[in-house]
This record gives C-alpha cells, structure tokens and sequence, in this order.
C-alpha cells in the first residue's frame, strides 16, 4: 500500500484543501451531507491554532477514507463531535444516516466524554486514572463494532499532527495519553504503520533531546546507512534474478527502524545508537507464500543468519492478522533484518483490520479480536484494568503449542501458569504441574517461541489459590483470575477467622458465634471482623445486648468484660479483652510490614500468620483462639549489624529465622568478611519498627557477640 502523506496532512489548514483532499479517496450523497451538517455545526467554531474547527473532522474522514475507504466510517468521522457540540442526537443521525453511520458515532461519542483538555497533568496522582478511564472507554465502546476504535485512532492522529499549537503542557499530557493508550491499540489492531506514527509523533513531544539526537545520527551517518542499504538490497535483487525469479515477481523495499523503536532497543539493552545491530531492515514482497519459503532459502544460502533471531509468522500467525518470515543475517560489516512477505501480508501487515475494508477480499480472515472480547469478564476498578491489560495490548508475542499442536498467542515473558489460563479458566485455576517440552517443569517456568506445553491439572473441582504468584504471571486473563480466587480465599478465612476471634472474646463454641451472628442478621458480614475494628466493636455490643436480653444474670454482666485492650509489640498491635505478653512472628510464612496478617492466641502470646499460610489455615479450621491484629503505622528504623558468630553449619539459618521472628526485614547481607575456623563474621542492614536500638541490641546478643551496631539514619548511636 501506500503510505498515507503525512506532511501532505499536515500542511492544510482551510475548509477548502481540506474538503477538497477528503474527495479525492471518497465521494458520495451521504458524505456530502455530512460534510455539510459538520460545516453548519461547528460554524464559527476556532481550534487553538486559528483554523475553522470543521477541517479537523474533514480530515479525520480523509484519513479514515485513505485507510479503509468504507463510507460508514467516513461519515461517522465527519459527525463524531456533532452529537457532543449540537441539539443534533443520535436518532436524527440514525435517521438521515441509517443505523450503522448512528452507532458508530454513538460508540465515538461514549469515548470523547473525557476530552482532552480535561486530562489531568502529568505529576498528579490521578493520571492514571484519566488514562485508564479512556482506554476502558475505548475499548469498550468497541466491543460491538472494532470500527469505532479505527475512526478514533485516526481522530488523535490528526490531534497528534497539530499539536503544535498548543501549550507545552497540554503538548505534554497528550502525547503521553496517545503513547501509553492509543499507539498500544494500533498495535493491537495490526494497524503498524499507524501504530509507527503514533509513538514517533508522541516521542518527539515527550523525549526532545533523544529524539534529536537520534536524527542527528541518522543525518550525520545518512550517505553511508543508505550506501549501505542500497549495496545490500542490489545483491539480494542479484541473487533472486540468479536463482531463477522474474523482476516482476519481487519488490525490495529497504528502511531504517523508526525512532521510537530504535530509543526502546536503546534503552532495553542499555546501548547508544551505533551498537545496535538490526537498525537497517530490509522487506522483500512476492506474489505467492510458497515464494516467501524460496527467497527464504536463497537468503540463508547467501548470507550467515542470526539462528536466534528467525521467526516464521507465516506458519504461526500473530493474533493481529500479522504474516512474515523474520530473519536476520550479516554481510560483511553490518547486520540487515530482513522480513518476506506477500503482497496481501504486505496489506495486512499495514493496515491490520482496516485491510477489512481496504480490500473487501484483503486476505484479512485471519484476524482475531477475541483479545477485545476478553475484556468483558474484568470487573476491577479502571486502574486495576489498565494495568492487567495494558501489557496484553502492547507486547512481543510469543507462540506456544499444547500436544495436540494448537498455538497459543502469549506475551513474551509468559509462564507455563498463563498458556494453563489461555487454555482454559478451570485448567489454570486447577493446575498442579506441567511439561515443557515432556521435561518436567515448574508452572512459573518461562516459556519460550515454539514450546509445547502440557498442564497437568489436580482432577478435582477445587480451586489451588496461589496469591504469591500474582506478580509473576503476565496475562490479564491469569492475573485476573488468580486475583478473584485469592480475594475469594481471603474473604472465606477472614469470615471463618471472625468467628474465632468472637470465640475467644465471649468464650462461646464457634457453633453459638454462628447462631447468634445468624439471628443478628450478621453472618454474612464475618469476614469484616478481622478487618475492621470499628465493625467489631459494633459486632460485640449487638452480641453482647443480645445475650443480656436472654441471661438471667444478664443485669450483673458488666462491658467491661468484653472490653478489647491494645497491647503494642514493636510493629504489631493486638487488640483483646485477654492479658497478652508478647506478639511473635512463627517460622512457616515470615509476614512482611504490610502483608494480610492474622493472631493465634497461645500461651498469652499473640503468634502472627501470614493470611494465606497453610499452617494458618489448619489452625482456623480447628477453630483455635484467635485475636484481632493489625500492623502498627510506624516509620521503619534501619540498622546495621556485624555479628561474630559459631562458624558452623545452620547457624545462619537459626539467626535470619530469629531476626525475622522479631518482626524485621533483612535489606541486605553479607557473610564470611572475616573468618577463622571457630566463628564467622556476618554484616547486614535490616529495617523493623523497632525503635529501641538498646532492646534490639540485647536480642541480638543472644545469637553472637556483637562487633557494630547502629541506627543507619543516626550514626551518632553506634554501638561498639
């Protein structure tokens, strides 16, 4: 295809050009109508830079008509600020239009309920909740009909072109909305040439000095990068006409990656412009897909390829429609990516979904949207959503087989837990191990292009909750699961763990808690009590009226009797009409300041749990005493710590679980600095909320003899 004119775009700024451009890719009765109701709606309406407000919808149409030349979809980026800037509605529309130009203005104009003026500036916390809130909105305004979200991404492409004119500012709000939620669905969508425009127009306003810096580059180095290129593609036009092609039956198109894509490598790899190795592409076209496997092989014939680097798109497409053979190889001192592909993957490759309607038999049958689809089972908040999908949006795909050789789209990085959610809710939800490649594999194993994967699943119903692993899987389909299972869990222990607690305090059978929070009308409200103080207050008075009512020692009870007492221990409170001694963290999960703690009373000692700890678990199902417990709001004291001690095996094991028993994190530690054949030295930072260094010290004392100790905020208190 070729190429939209940008600059062509760019340049006009009156009715006339503008209107006049539009017609040259599409004319039509309805397209004129709807030039002429844009016209008499936004009459006298000026755009920022002093322009009538009408060319900017005229030329969104003209993009619009360029990219898919589907009349719908112009007229509906003619009318997309009509219904928000006018008394016209959406029925007049449907019926001057039909049903079809009123929906997908409809779905344009749920999207442009936040406008970008109203976007909020880059430093406030709020941000993300802007740029969440037009995705979600994007997204789901196109569920029903993915044109919406073309028409849109061509509406901020002509935002982006005159951005210009705007404030630094806005200039800067924009740019970085269009960067982080539009170019990411032109990804997507397969749309890459759009996709390429998008991030390059957004990184020149948001990275100016990286971005000039790689032009001056690109300018500095151009007679020899095209020098270069132009050398290579004459040998490879050389070589396809030796090996028996007509010239008619190839095109060569050569490229330097655009500069976005060349800053990422950048950054990724942590290198400057001149280490990058595939900075110089190559694209070679031809008539039929068997002749992408023929070029394919005189290539690697003629050229030593990076093994690493080769993937076959063409056998396993992408998700987006996407088709090419990638391969790079060397000749003699530089490196060529080099894509092959036909014509209609050429389309395709380009225009992604918009091929749909460019060329109504544009080889585009391939192209799934159930990426889109999936959003409907998300039920978090938009923030929460923004940040499970954005990452499926915008990522490096990787394919992956089952057994049976079906391939499965995953982002790279992906583990084997993700292909089990991809596969299905209830494999990911039920799996217990897995094959990679028929080894045996662990389910947070990395996957990698070309892996087959085997999940084995328990064989039961139940469902395995593995809350830790959450920030270790990539996809928002296995996120969000987990996430619903673990919130599922934690909501079944904090009902079963208030129950407990009421237990102890009104030393009832959990049976009676339960009858009693039944005829309160309370029982389905148990899983606060461990959550929120202020509820279990109001619980125990409503327990306590009613046992009153029906005692007939009711008049001698006193409230003082239930009355919970707050004992601190260092970063734990426990809160309990029971005398306590001390809070302990028990060895099995180590809670971290933060994590969902619960409180077994034992032996007048609060022992602190992790919420999600199987020693825990057990310990709730047999309805052990329990209290109500909650970290302390404290700053954090750090120290630092040279131990002297036995020079034996386990003896660092026995200090860390000690350390970490009194309720720190270990920041950093360093063993054997010096060491003799009976003791070690061991140096360390730790953090607590601790702010007694004298107690801790006389701790510590019990474990070795002590060389350094200090507050690392106060080194006037060093303790020798």
């Amino acid at each position: 295809m070729n190429q939209i004119d940008i600059e062509k775009v760019k340049q006009i700024n009156d009715v006339e050009r503008a209107i006049a451009h539009l017609r040259s890719f599409i004319t039509s009765p309805a397209v004129e109508r709807a030039f002429a109701l844009s016209s008499t709606a936004h009459e006298g309406q000026l755009r920022k830079s002093g322009e009538a407000y009408v060319v900017h919808p005229v030329l969104v149409a003209a993009l619009v008509a360029e990219l898919t030349g589907d009349e719908a979809m112009v007229v509906a980026g003619l009318l997309h600020d009509v219904v928000e800037d006018t008394q016209t509605g959406i029925e007049a529309i449907k019926e001057d239009y039909g049903n079809d130009v009123a929906h997908l203005v409809e779905g344009l104009t749920k999207i442009d309920m936040i406008r970008d003026s109203e976007l909020i500036p880059s430093h406030s916390d709020q941000k993300l909740v802007v740029s969440a809130l037009t995705f979600r909105k994007m997204l789901l305004a196109s569920i029903e009909d993915v044109r919406v979200l073309v028409v849109k991404l061509c509406d901020r492409l002509h935002n982006m072109l005159t951005l210009d004119a705007l404030p630094e500012a806005k200039q800067h709000r924009i740019a970085e909305e269009t960067l982080v939620v539009y170019a990411p669905i032109a990804h997507r969508l397969g749309i890459s040439f759009l996709k390429n425009l998008l991030e390059d127009l957004s990184f020149k306003y948001l990275f100016k000095e990286d971005q000039a810096a790689i032009q001056k580059y690109l300018q500095d180095n151009y007679r020899s990068i095209q020098g270069r290129l132009n050398e290579f593609c004459t040998k490879l036009s050389q070589i396809m006409l030796s090996e028996g092609l007509c010239s008619d039956d190839f095109e060569i198109l050569s490229r330097v990656k655009h500069d976005y894509s060349i800053y990422l490598k950048m950054q990724r790899k942590g290198i400057g412009i001149d280490e990058i190795l595939d900075l110089l592409a190559v694209r070679i076209l031809v008539q039929k897909p068997i002749d992408c496997y023929r070029v394919l092989g005189m290539v690697h014939l003629h050229f030593q390829p990076l093994n690493a680097r080769f993937k076959d798109y063409i056998a396993i497409p992408k998700e987006n429609g996407y088709q090419t053979i990638h391969t790079t190889v060397f000749d003699e001192s530089a490196i060529f990516e080099i894509q092959i592909r036909t014509n209609d993957m050429h389309a395709t490759a380009e225009l992604g979904v918009a091929a749909h309607w460019k060329y109504k038999s544009g080889g585009n049958n391939a192209i799934s949207l159930d990426w889109l689809h999936n959003l409907q089972y998300q039920n978090e908040s938009v923030e929460a959503f923004y940040e499970l999908i954005k990452n499926d949006l915008y990522s490096e795909d990787i394919s992956v087989f089952s057994p049976k050789g079906k391939a499965f789209t995953l982002p790279r990085g992906a583990v084997a837990l993700d292909f089990a959610y991809a596969v299905h809710t209830a494999v990911g939800d039920g799996a217990e191990g897995c094959l990679v490649n028929k080894e045996k594999a662990s389910l947070l194993s990395e996957l990698h292009n070309g892996d087959i994967v085997k999940i084995v699943t328990s064989g039961s119903q139940k469902k395995i909750t593995r809350c830790s692993w959450i920030d270790t899987v990539k996809t928002s389909r296995a996120k969000s699961n987990m996430r619903a299972n673990c919130n599922h869990r934690i909501r079944t222990v904090d009902a079963q763990s208030g129950i407990n607690i009421l237990s102890l305090i009104f030393k009832l059978t959990p049976e009676k808690i339960s009858e009693i929070l039944q005829d309160e009308g309370l029982d389905d409200q148990c899983y606060r009590i461990p959550r929120e103080f202020d509820f279990l207050k109001e619980v125990i008075h409503r327990i306590e009226d009613g046992l009153r009512e029906t005692s007939r020692f009711g008049t001698f009870w006193s409230r003082k009797r239930f009355r919970l007492k707050s004992f601190v221990y260092a970063s734990i409170e426990v809160l309990s009409n029971q005398n306590t001694s001390d809070a302990v963290f028990d060895y099995c999960c180590h809670p971290k300041s933060g994590d969902e703690i619960v409180g077994f009373m034992i032996d007048s000692k609060a022992h602190i749990h992790h919420k999600m700890c199987k020693n825990a678990a057990t310990m709730i199902e047999k309805h052990e005493p329990m209290v109500f417990v909650r970290w302390m709001q404290q700053q954090f004291n750090r120290y630092h710590l040279i131990i002297s001690m036995p020079n034996a095996q386990g003896s660092l094991a026995e200090l860390l679980t000690y350390i970490a028993k009194m309720g720190a994190d270990i920041n950093s530690i360093e063993l054997g600095k010096e060491k003799s054949e009976h003791t070690q030295y061991c140096e360390m930072e730790f953090q607590t909320l601790e702010n007694d260094l004298n107690r801790l010290k006389s701790k510590l004392e019990k474990k070795g003899k002590i060389i350094q100790f200090f507050r690392t905020d106060d080194a006037y208190r060093s303790q020798g």
